[in-house]
Parts: C-alpha cells; sequence; structure tokens
C-alpha cells in the first residue's frame, strides 16, 4: 500500500514538472489586443490586393510600354485609410497628362450608383538621355562629338529631352544651348533643304502614274515639312520636301 502511495506522489511530482515549461511558454507567446488586426489593415490600404490599386498599376504599365527606358510603377495609398470599394474599375488619364513622374489617375468605378475617384502614381523612367558636351549656337550643325550620354529619370527631365541620337542626326542648333544641358527638340531643327525661290521638280504620284513639272519654293523648309511652291501657269499647290530640289505633291 506503501508502494502506490510513493508511485502515485512520484507520477504527480514528475507530472507538475513537465507542465512548468508548457506553462511559461505559453506565457512567453504574446497574445494580439483585441482590434490589432484591424489597425494594421487601416495602416496598410492595399493589404488585401485593393482590385482599384492593381487597375491603376496595370494601366499605367500599359501607358508607358513605348517610353524609352525601365519603368517602374508605385500607386500613393489613399490618405486618410481605405478609400469607398471602387466596382469594375476603369482607369484614365486626365487630358493632357503625360504616363510618367507624378501622376493622377482617374477611375471610373461602376456599380448601381457610377461615381469617379482619382489615385496618385510615381512612375519612375529610367533611360539614357543626350547632355550637350559644349555650349553651341544658333545655326551649328550638332555632331555626335557634340554630345554626351547621361542616364535619369524621364520624369525629371523636360518633356522635349532627346533619348534617342537619331533625332539628333543631322539636326542644326535652333537656340542657344549651354554646356552641359539636356538636348531638345525643341531646341534644334532640321538643315533647310530648299530656299525661297528656288526652282525645284514638283511630282504627283498617284497608284499608277507619275507626273513632273517645275516650280518655285515660295518659303524655305527642310526635308519632310510642308512647303508651298508656285507652278509655271501661275497656281501655288503645297507639297512635302523630299529632297533638295524635290517636292511631292500632298495627295
Amino acid at each position: 500500500m506503501n508502494f502506490h502511495r510513493q508511485a502515485v506522489t512520484l507520477m504527480a511530482l514528475a507530472g507538475i514538472a513537465l507542465a512548468g515549461p508548457v506553462l511559461a511558454a505559453a506565457q512567453a507567446t504574446p497574445v494580439a489586443p483585441p482590434g490589432a488586426a484591424q489597425a494594421q489593415a487601416a495602416r496598410n490600404p492595399f493589404a488585401n490586393d485593393d482590385p482599384a490599386r492593381v487597375a491603376v498599376e496595370q494601366f499605367l504599365l500599359r501607358q508607358s510600354a513605348g517610353l524609352p527606358g525601365k519603368v517602374s510603377v508605385q500607386v500613393v495609398p489613399p490618405s486618410g485609410g481605405r478609400a469607398p470599394e471602387c466596382v469594375d474599375p476603369e482607369p484614365f488619364l486626365p487630358a493632357g497628362a503625360a504616363p510618367y513622374g507624378r501622376v493622377n489617375v482617374g477611375l471610373r468605378c461602376g456599380g448601381e450608383r457610377p461615381w469617379t475617384r482619382y489615385m496618385q502614381a510615381r512612375v519612375s523612367v529610367l533611360t539614357d538621355y543626350y547632355v550637350a558636351a559644349r555650349a553651341m549656337g544658333p545655326g551649328e550643325t550638332v555632331t555626335v562629338a557634340d554630345l554626351e550620354l547621361r542616364q535619369g529619370d524621364l520624369g525629371a527631365l523636360p518633356r522635349a529631352v532627346v533619348t534617342d541620337a537619331s533625332q539628333l542626326e543631322g539636326s542644326v542648333v535652333a537656340n542657344r544651348i549651354a554646356a552641359g544641358s539636356p538636348m531638345r527638340t525643341d531646341l534644334i531643327r532640321k538643315p533647310i533643304a530648299v530656299k525661297s525661290g528656288q526652282t525645284v521638280n514638283v511630282t504627283v504620284m498617284g497608284d499608277s502614274f507619275q507626273l513632273s513639272s517645275e516650280g518655285k519654293v515660295l518659303t524655305d523648309a527642310a526635308t519632310g515639312n510642308p512647303v508651298q511652291v508656285r507652278l509655271r501657269n501661275g497656281q501655288v499647290v503645297s507639297g512635302v520636301v523630299r529632297s533638295g530640289d524635290t517636292v511631292v505633291l500632298q495627295q
């Protein structure tokens, strides 16, 4: 009988000894206070992958697909927590807005009572661009030696910045350009191909015919630009400069 009581006592003591670490571990595990999950969700409005955010991001990636450089899009969460749900969001850009830099994207929301909301985003485009290696004045021809290659965010650069050297090929400086300044298409022009009073060949091209005549150019113009020509019979026609001595009539 005494042996049985001793065994029971030992088993009880062993149980208490084993339970001690388990209780300590349970007490050490932090318990989230009520409402913590809701507070975390409020701090991160996009925690549940908001359809509006996804729509804006994909829209901006499509809009910027043709830009010269590596594109990344960051949609800014709405201030003050979650915005009302936008059903079947249809993103759009306001008139005249560029799809890079700081962008304000409109969202047409469907449902029983359609409405429109706006979301802000930052579209970064890491691209190569060209700057002037030296100061250049009006009338100077731009050469490869006059250019330096740089890299930057397209959104922080002038709208007309040159990102392809072929845009400068054979061009002439139209306005003074300071050394180190980004090359812009509005600072250059194509060289004059025909001058006012010059006699040129005037060509009319059809599906199965081609007619030629002569006329005098009324204004200076570069290759690819429109120009007016007075024909021998006195008629004034409009055409496009094909080369330094040929104008093709517009159809």
